[in-house]
């Protein structure tokens, strides 16, 4: 039995995994992630939407503050990613036109419009008419619409390349295995066994295994974060060039009570998603499920049966009890989380990676990254009247 040993090892090597060993390595930390597919996982599925202001959502105010500060950072992210790897990432300064097909979403709307306002952030209500002149191919019926100008987009199976290019420039070691069982040795953190048999120690563990983060095995059961799978299933849609531009921006509603967004590609691909389905960890592509986006992106943009459909995915985000991350130390020593990022995984990539660097290099997570423990939880259990 083999043993190869580094100051940090990752499980996990989706987005948030391969971020962290990235801005661990440029710190100087010998780095290694673990692994069967660096680059796969829920990014794989994901539309790339950079939409903190657009998905806002009540009771998620304290989230607020950490999407916006990620937000905040992807210029200077992507940028520093394209310059090294030399790969273009589909950064785009977009922006999103949500929109209300009849009253009631007319109301929703304009509730989320109150919400943006007294959050501080810029947002622009308009009326259908405004809306159709903003995107031609709307739905004569939309009713009203927000504007946010601030929203922007990347294909995340581009940054998924990039960052295990970029991994793999600043000495990250791959190990393409599972990690099958955690190890601890006395009262700390030692490393992982992996599927082939070999033991990987580190001096720390950052556990970034998505959905999956909860199902290691040897995790003290009080550390198992508290992370499930969310089905998510997304169709992807090619715009000929005698249809473009066919959408200049994402364009997204809610129809019948689901939610649906339309994200245009500047190759050409249209991503339409994405369901949002509690059934364990079932990634099965269904007929019902390609019918209700089709369905719902009909109403919205009915040009869109004339596209060709080129692909239908799912994938399973991993959901945390407040839809939040966990982020950052644990009550194990060496230790260290980097899961449950939900829906927001792609927007998070940049202030995860800094937020885990500088726990990784000082033992403290950033400021604003502090609420985002795991003890979150346990505190909500204690305080919870008996």
């Amino acid at each position: 039995m083999s043993s190869r040993t580094s100051d940090v090892l990752v499980i996990g090597g989706g987005i948030i995994g391969l971020v962290t060993a990235w801005r661990a390595a440029q710190r100087g930390l010998s780095t290694a992630v673990v692994d069967p597919e660096p680059g796969g996982g829920a990014a794989q599925v994901a539309a790339g939407m950079l939409a903190a202001v657009t998905e806002l959502h009540h009771g998620e105010q304290r989230l607020l503050g950490l999407n916006l500060a990620s937000a905040r950072r992807y210029p200077d992210f992507a940028a520093e990613l394209t310059e090294l790897t030399g790969l273009d990432l589909g950064y785009r300064r977009c922006g999103t036109l949500a929109v209300a097909l009849d009253a009631d979403d007319r109301a929703h709307l304009r509730e989320l419009h109150a919400l943006q306002h007294r959050s501080g952030l810029e947002s622009e209500w308009l009326s259908g008419r405004e809306c159709r002149r903003l995107e031609p191919l709307l739905a004569p019926g939309v009713r009203g619409g927000l504007r946010v100008d601030g929203d922007h987009q990347i294909d995340p199976r581009r940054l998924s390349a990039a960052l295990v290019a970029a991994c793999e420039r600043a000495g990250v070691v791959f190990h393409r295995v599972w990690a099958e069982r955690f190890d601890v040795a006395g009262d700390r953190a030692a490393g992982v066994t992996a599927s082939d048999g070999c033991v990987l120690r580190a001096g720390q563990v950052v556990l970034a295994a998505g959905s999956l983060s909860g199902r290691l095995a040897g995790l003290p059961e009080d550390l198992l974060p508290p992370v499930r799978p969310v089905k998510g299933q997304v169709v992807r849609l090619a715009v000929p060039e005698r249809y473009a531009p066919f959408l200049s921006r994402t364009v997204r509603a809610v129809v019948r009570g689901s939610h649906v967004y339309l994200v245009p590609r500047e190759n050409g691909e249209l991503v339409v998603g994405a369901t949002s389905e509690e059934l364990g960890w079932d990634t099965t592509v269904t007929a019902g499920g390609v019918y209700q986006l089709l369905r719902d992106a009909h109403e919205l943009v009915p040009g869109i049966t004339e596209l060709p459909l080129t692909e239908t995915r799912a994938g399973l985000r991993p959901g945390s009890p407040d839809n939040a991350p966990l982020l950052g130390p644990t009550g194990l020593d060496g230790l260290l989380l980097a899961t449950g990022h939900y829906r927001n995984g792609v927007l998070l990539t940049p202030v995860t990676g800094d937020a885990l660097a500088h726990a990784l290099t000082t033992g403290e997570l950033p400021e604003e990254a502090r609420p985002f423990t795991l003890k979150r939880f346990s505190t909500a259990l204690t305080e919870q009247p008996v």
